[in-house]
This record gives structure tokens, C-alpha cells and sequence, in this order.
């Protein structure tokens, strides 16, 4: 059989590369933990509380050293897509570049919209969202956008930190006067879906932003705000028992979180 000559690693790893190049919402969460991923498997996140910063007086003494409180949190890995597709013959497959990219790229096409929805929908477990707005003109939108990013400056985020705005192409259109342009030649940002910068929040564009049937909810957040890990768990080469040729079956498993609510404010808008 030609698939005893199957490459697995040279699949998974293809497709997790074609993944980097495409997906939007999961490239703006901390990915740290990629690697440790896996059906039934929890990331431990670990995390401490600030110490107390307390005042000296110079001859007298300090207080006892305390022990910050305990903030680490759990992600699961809980959620399991796959893919099953008819190859025909993957010795062919694996020899010719082409046809290998075809099916790789077809793949990741469909992860990456799964994988994005997933993070969107988040959105609806935020801690801090705001009421059902309309957002039918540009100053209105603009001006959602600037009271979210007010509460995030509020809660302690900095202009200096990596803040992103999610927004659907609808939302993007209404505001796009108000955004500044970044440079077309620098192809990272534009194939993550970056496609300005307002108020030093990276402005993103994507398809997958939750909605509720109602409202869209457009994320302001940090890139800290949501963790996510992810990776192509098995892939596996078969027969199928009824047809000439082979297939392949992809396993791919992930999980996210919000793990720092305050970094994350989550505007409910309709247009109109």
C-alpha cells in the first residue's frame, strides 16, 4: 500500500504552517503553550498576584515576606475538528508539491475558520461588555471605540501595549476614514488581517466575529487577554473499505480562555 510510505510529520506540519498564515483571531491570542496540546489534555497557566508594595523607614523594620496569592488558571483542551478526504493515491501526493499544497492548504482552509469562530465566541463570556449599540454612522462607531478603549486605559492598559480591534468588514468600513494606514509591504501583518491602526490599537478584519443573531461583538483586547493552544493531533492514512484509493484523515485539537478578563472589553454593535 502506498500510505505505509505516509509521512505524517511532514502533513501535520505543513498544515500547522499554513495555519500561521491564516488565522486572525487565534494570532491575537498568547500562544505560548502550542505545544502542549492534546484530546483530553489541561495547560496549566501559572500566574501570581502582585506583592504589596509597602512604604520604608530607613532603622526600622520590614514586614514579614508574604506569599502571593495563588492566580494560576486551567485550559482545556476540549475542543476535537477533523478533516477526512479522499486523497486517491498518496504516494502521488506526497512526490508532486503541487497536488501536496492543494490538499494542505484545503485543510487549513477549514481549521482556520473553526479555530477563528471558536475565539470569537469568547466575546459572549467577557466580563466586561457593553449594552446593545448602533453603530449606523462613523461617529458613532468611532466613538464606541473610543469609550472601550477609555475602560481598557481605565483597568491599566497602556497606549504602549499590544491592543487589537476586531471588528466584521461592516464595522471596519464605517470607521476606515478614522484609521491609519499601515505599509502593504509588510506581509505578516496584512495575511493576519491587520488592516490599520487607530489610537495605537492594531484595527483586524475578520469574518468570524461572534454574533448573536443581533449584534456583532467586537473585541478590543490585549494579546494576553485570551490564551490559545492548538495543534494537528493525528494524521492519518486509510483505505476507505467501498472505494478504489486512498484517504486521509486530520485530527486537529484545541482549546482558549479570557485568563485576563480586565485586558478584554467587548462592544455588542449593529449597523443600523
Amino acid at each position: 500500500m502506498a500510505y505505509e510510505n505516509f509521512k505524517e510529520t511532514i502533513w501535520a506540519k505543513g498544515i500547522e504552517r499554513a495555519l500561521l498564515k491564516r488565522c486572525v483571531l487565534e494570532a491575537n491570542c498568547n500562544t505560548k503553550f502550542q505545544g502542549e496540546v492534546g484530546e483530553g489534555k489541561r495547560v496549566k497557566i501559572v500566574g501570581a498576584a502582585r506583592p504589596t508594595i509597602s512604604t520604608y523607614t530607613p532603622g526600622t523594620n520590614i514586614s514579614t515576606p508574604e506569599k502571593p496569592a495563588d492566580t494560576s488558571v486551567y485550559l482545556d483542551i476540549d475542543q476535537y475538528k477533523y478533516a477526512n478526504f479522499f486523497v486517491d493515491s498518496i504516494e502521488a501526493a506526497q512526490s508532486d508539491a503541487d497536488i501536496m499544497q492543494i490538499y494542505i492548504d484545503g485543510a487549513a482552509d477549514g481549521i482556520t475558520e473553526l479555530r477563528d469562530a471558536y475565539v470569537g465566541s469568547l466575546a459572549a463570556s467577557s466580563e466586561n461588555i457593553s449594552d446593545s449599540l448602533s453603530a449606523a454612522t462613523t461617529d458613532e462607531a468611532i466613538s464606541h471605540v473610543d469609550t472601550a478603549l477609555v475602560r481598557l486605559w481605565e483597568k491599566g492598559i497602556r497606549t504602549s501595549d499590544d491592543v487589537v480591534l476586531e471588528c466584521p468588514p461592516w464595522f471596519y468600513d464605517r470607521i476606515v476614514t478614522k484609521i491609519i494606514s499601515i505599509s502593504t509591504d509588510n506581509p505578516k501583518l496584512i495575511g493576519n488581517g491587520e488592516v490599520g491602526r487607530y489610537k495605537g490599537a492594531h484595527v483586524v478584519m475578520s469574518n468570524n466575529i461572534y454574533n448573536d443573531g443581533t449584534d456583532d461583538y467586537i473585541m478590543l483586547r490585549t494579546k494576553k487577554a485570551i490564551a490559545f493552544a492548538g495543534g494537528i493531533h493525528r494524521v492519518i492514512p486509510y483505505e476507505p473499505e467501498l472505494q478504489f484509493g486512498e484517504a486521509v484523515k486530520v485530527l486537529d485539537t484545541y482549546g482558549a480562555k479570557i485568563v485576563r478578563p480586565d485586558e478584554l472589553f467587548v462592544l455588542r454593535v449593529h449597523n443600523g
